[in-house]
């Protein structure tokens, strides 16, 4: 929907006091309520969790003060991540959700965030990543199949409220690592 168009995006840490956004946007963008669990694995994970906020210039006070510093930001994506161990006891990263508001979509967005965390984990040395996706969405499986993650299970009935309920279970291995 936004193809061809250019934004001015900044990728935000999620803290305290700006965590509202997360909620109200995770509203918007998927059919699942989180709980508190969620937000605070959000809080917890320090960088791998990010708002994605379009830059726009506030022209009136620009020109009334000289100063470019002075923008209006619009919060239109996300993503959240929860850091976790895995049976062997290295870390692994889990992307819990991530979401661009429609109108946002196609501009390179999602792409920033996905390579966001996987640049982060090969950093940290994590050599894995994983996420949940339901079944029938199509455009996110075909999306991260661009990054090489790969369809490793399918779990029936994993969602309780949507339908279809079952999901697969796509993962990335991350073999070189930067130091």
């Amino acid at each position: 929907m936004g193809v061809g168009r250019e934004v001015s995006i900044s990728l935000d840490g999620v803290r305290d006091k700006n965590v509202m956004q997360l909620k109200k946007l995770n509203t918007a963008l998927f059919p699942v309520r989180y709980n508190d669990k969620y937000y605070a694995d959000a809080l917890s994970s320090g960088d791998f969790t990010k708002l994605v906020h379009e830059m726009i210039p506030d022209f009136v006070n620009f020109i009334a003060f000289e100063s470019p510093f002075l923008i209006f930001d619009i919060c239109v994506g996300s993503i959240a991540c929860r850091l976790e161990k895995k049976d062997g006891g290295g870390p692994r990263v889990y992307i819990m959700t991530l979401g661009v508001l429609a109108p946002y979509r196609g501009l390179g967005i999602g792409t920033k965030l996905l390579n966001h965390v996987i640049d982060l984990s090969s950093k940290q040395n994590i050599s894995e990543i994983y996420l949940h996706v339901q079944t029938n969405n199509e455009d996110a499986i075909n999306f991260y199949k661009k990054f090489g993650f790969e369809i490793t299970d399918t779990i029936q009935n994993y969602y309780m409220n949507i339908t279809p309920p079952d999901c697969y279970l796509l993962t990335k291995f991350i073999t070189e690592t930067k130091k």
